[in-house]
């Protein structure tokens, strides 16, 4: 397995880990709607919450820029197609978890509810 791929296992391990720490329920990981992937599916409460990892092992690199219009709305896509599929009541929102780091040595940011789908077809 390439580095970079080992790196954004281990982000979406400690990522799913992290969030069931803190009281999400942990549904899916890498959920697939063709070419759009969810890292990530949890619900907590009365929502169902699709959260983007993003795992920079140098400081110097913000993991967050990686999530620009395009990256979001492939969640979206990914999200309502979700929904669709498993025929989900729930209030949806979209998290973001960046993590900075190595496992010795590690940052990690949670944005809740980080942006609202432009799309309403759900």
């Amino acid at each position: 397995m390439a580095r970079h791929n080992e790196t954004g296992k281990w982000g979406e391990d400690l990522a799913a880990d992290y969030l069931a720490a803190n009281g999400y329920a942990i549904a899916e990981r890498n959920w697939r709607a063709g070419h759009n992937e969810i890292d990530i599916v949890a619900y907590k409460g009365s929502r169902i919450i699709f959260v983007e990892v993003k795992t920079r092992s140098n400081d110097e690199d913000d993991p967050l820029e990686a999530i620009d219009r395009n990256k979001s709305l492939r969640l979206i896509r990914a999200a309502i197609a979700y929904v669709n599929t498993f025929d989900i009541d729930h209030e949806i929102q979209f998290d973001i978890i960046a993590i900075n780091g190595s496992p010795a040595n590690y940052r990690i940011e949670h944005i809740p509810d980080a942006f609202e789908s432009p799309l309403r077809t759900y």
